[in-house]
C-alpha cells in the first residue's frame, strides 16, 4: 500500500493572531503548514517551534503578499521544503479606520495592496501550483455588512475579496478546487483591540445576539471545515463567523 502524501497548507499573515490559530488548527487537522509574515519573524519563529513540539511539520516564510514575486518565491520555497500546495489561505490584511474624507493616498494605496492586490497574487499563483482538489479560503469581514462610519476603503477591499471569490470559483472548474470566504465578526485581537477603549470594546462584544467578541478559535474552527473533505460541495460561497451579527 502506497504511504498517503501529506497535504500542504500555506497560512497568509499567519505569526499571531486568527491567521496563528488557523495555522495551529490545520496542523493538528494534519497538515504541514507554512506560517507566512511579513515583519513578525520572531512570532512566527516561535509560532514554528510551538507547533513542531507537538509533532506537525511547519515552516516559516517571510513574504509581502502585495509583491507578486515574493509571493511566487513564496509558493518555490513551500515547494522546495514541503511539497506542491493543498490548502491557501488568504489571512493577511490590514484595518485602519478613518472616515473617507480625511483618508491619505498612502492609506488607501497599503490598504488595497495588502487586502485586494496580497489576495490577487496568492490566488493566482494558486491557479498555476496547486494541486486538483485543493482548497482556497480567502477573508472578507462582516464590516462589510454594516456599513460603519470609517469602514469605507476597508469595506471596498473586502469587497474586492468576495468578488473574486464567487468568480474564481467559476474559472477554475475541472480543477476540483472550491473557492469560498470567511466573514469574522468582531474578534478579540490586537487587529481590532489596538487603540480601543474598554467602552468601544465592550459595545463590540455586546453587538452579536451572542454576546461576546469572537475568539480567534472560533474563525479557525470555521477556516477548518471549509479546507476540510465535509465542506466538499461548498463553493464560491462567503459564510458569515460572527455571532448572528449580521
Amino acid at each position: 500500500m502506497s504511504k498517503q502524501v501529506q497535504q500542504v497548507a500555506i497560512i497568509t499573515g499567519a505569526s499571531r493572531g486568527i491567521g496563528a490559530a488557523v495555522a495551529a488548527r490545520l496542523a493538528r487537522d494534519g497538515f504541514a503548514v507554512v506560517i507566512n509574515y511579513a515583519s513578525s519573524a520572531d512570532q512566527a519563529d516561535r509560532l514554528v517551534g510551538a507547533l513542531r513540539e507537538t509533532g506537525a511539520r511547519a515552516i516559516a516564510v517571510r513574504a509581502n503578499v502585495a509583491s507578486a514575486a515574493e509571493v511566487t518565491q513564496l509558493f518555490d520555497t513551500t515547494e522546495r521544503e514541503l511539497g506542491k500546495v493543498d490548502v491557501l489561505v488568504n489571512n493577511a490584511g490590514i484595518m485602519k479606520v478613518a472616515q473617507l474624507a480625511d483618508t491619505s493616498d498612502a492609506l488607501f494605496d497599503q490598504t488595497f495592496d495588502v487586502n485586494v492586490r496580497g489576495s490577487f497574487n496568492t490566488m493566482r499563483e494558486a491557479a498555476r501550483r496547486m494541486n486538483s482538489g485543493g482548497r482556497i479560503v480567502n477573508f472578507s469581514s462582516t464590516a462589510l455588512a454594516l456599513n460603519m462610519p470609517g469602514y469605507a476603503i476597508y469595506n471596498a477591499t473586502k469587497a474586492a475579496v468576495e468578488s473574486f471569490t464567487h468568480v474564481f470559483a467559476k474559472e477554475l472548474r475541472g480543477r476540483h478546487i472550491t473557492v469560498n470566504a470567511v466573514a469574522p465578526g468582531p474578534v478579540a485581537t490586537d487587529l481590532l483591540l489596538d487603540g480601543k477603549t474598554s467602552e468601544q470594546i465592550a459595545h463590540f462584544a455586546s453587538m452579536p445576539p451572542l454576546e461576546r467578541l469572537g475568539q480567534p478559535d472560533d474563525v479557525a474552527d470555521v477556516v477548518s471545515f471549509l479546507a476540510g473533505p465535509d465542506a466538499r460541495w461548498v463553493n464560491g460561497q462567503v459564510l458569515r463567523a460572527n455571532g448572528g451579527l449580521a
